[in-house]
């Protein structure tokens, strides 16, 4: 992937340099709280190294954010196909996000989140990018809605990989925005 350069962040692919963040991102209580599961580091290793192949492959995925100032990697925010719900259609695109605690309440998701649709919508072509959180997930949805995404009731799902052990986090708010809406709303 050709890194994406935003105001204060660099958008790239997975070094081995990162594999303690995301080890602790993916093992970390508070970044956790929405998901049914912890990843032990030699899990964490192994799906960086597939978010690291799938961006190498199509050019996008959940890749590592870094402040341009201090080079430090503070979690990943990025685009990746849903082929993983079978419910949605083919070749619907999410965009999502996972971020170290410290650097929450800093606008950093938006602003690379901002980056990543414009490349979804103007390098991609996509018509429309997706995305989707725990019900209870107030801080992801409230991104969703500065990025002008549109809550769509009728497509909240219980998702099919969270166990029933688990039922709290089982419903999920679905959010839309179309290439439309999204250049309507540009500045």
């Amino acid at each position: 992937m050709t890194p994406i350069r935003t105001e204060r962040l660099i958008l790239r692919n997975w070094e081995d340099r990162d594999r303690e963040l995301f080890h602790r991102i993916n093992s970390d209580e508070r970044v956790m709280e929405f998901f049914p599961f912890r990843r032990d580091r030699a899990a964490a290793d192994a799906k960086m190294d597939e978010f690291r192949a799938w961006i190498a492959e199509d050019g996008y995925g959940f890749a590592a954010a870094e402040i341009i100032e201090t080079r430090q990697c503070i979690g990943f925010v990025g685009l990746l196909d849903t082929d993983h719900l079978p419910f949605l259609p083919a070749g619907t695109v999410e965009i999502g996000w996972r971020l170290a605690p410290e650097f929450w309440g800093h606008r950093y998701v938006t602003e690379a989140a901002e980056a990543w649709l414009a490349y979804g919508f103007e390098t991609l072509g996509l018509d429309e990018i997706v995305s989707f959180a725990v019900r209870d997930n107030h801080r992801s949805t409230a991104v969703m809605k500065r990025l002008g995404m549109i809550a769509d009731p009728a497509s909240d799902f219980d998702h099919p990989g969270i166990p029933d052990s688990h039922a709290a986090l089982k419903q999920h708010v679905f959010y839309r925005l179309t290439a439309k809406d999204w250049r309507k709303n540009r500045p």
